[in-house]
């Protein structure tokens, strides 16, 4: 039996949730805050025997991200996306704990379309993507036990009249990519992959559940065009 713990309670992490029944900690909920490592005591460890600390999980999943991923505010990205899991990375070596570390497809933005786990990624130009990339690093660098997965998650059903018919990737709507990933967790895999479906665009993902949206192009900067990824590594496992 996998105990298994999710950090963050946004749209991923509340879906996993729902469809496993694991244990969560949110800020909102629990006051759990990922950038104060000497509170993480109370909310990740028990005690027996009186005194004896111990780690009850077995895997503990981080979902908890800046992703405003235009903002130009430097210190909160830095502080939740690297420090942040940094300082996660120690404590699940220390006991003994697999980190699961959600990361993006964003860290592809701005490189070449279908990009492997093998590529060298190129940052998009925002301090979201950056700070989620140096996350990566770390946690190849540095952790014992860890599945990193780079992902795109959309809302279900799809809320906006309009939807972008020129960004393409292998995003999927998030109670998909979280079966994905719960499969991948309990079938104990390990090491970068990159998780997603089909290409498809923005606009073909929506009209699967709002099928009056309507298409737009994109008329900013900065929302990347295309983030497709390599999903060879991923699909030849045995789920």
């Amino acid at each position: 039996f996998m105990k298994v713990l999710v950090l963050g309670y946004g749209m991923l992490g509340e879906e996993l949730v729902n469809q496993t029944g694991w244990d969560y900690r949110s800020i909102e909920e629990h006051g759990f805050d990922i950038t104060k490592p000497d509170d993480w005591n109370e909310h990740l460890l028990g005690v027996e025997f009186g005194a004896v600390q111990y780690c009850p999980y077995d895997v503990i999943i981080n979902c908890i991200a800046n992703t405003d991923t235009y903002s130009k505010e430097r210190d909160s990205h830095w502080n939740i996306n690297y420090k942040g899991t940094s300082d996660l990375v120690d404590f699940c070596n220390k006991w003994g704990v697999k980190l699961v570390q959600i990361s993006t497809d964003y860290v592809y933005a701005g490189g070449m379309p279908n990009q492997s786990e093998d590529d060298v990624p190129v940052h998009q130009d925002t301090w979201y993507s950056y700070t989620k990339l140096l996350s990566d690093a770390h946690v190849q660098l540095k952790s014992n036990d860890y599945l990193l997965l780079r992902l795109g998650h959309k809302q279900k059903p799809f809320p906006h009249p309009k939807a972008y018919s020129d960004i393409y990737g292998n995003f999927d709507y998030t109670d998909k990519i979280s079966s994905i990933v719960i499969k991948m967790i309990k079938n104990n895999v390990s090491g970068l992959y990159n998780v997603g479906t089909e290409a498809k665009s923005m606009y073909d993902l929506a009209k699967q559940t709002n099928p009056d949206v309507l298409p737009t192009s994109q008329l900013v900067n900065h929302i990347p065009k295309c983030v497709l990824m390599d999903l060879k590594k991923f699909r030849n496992l045995s789920l």
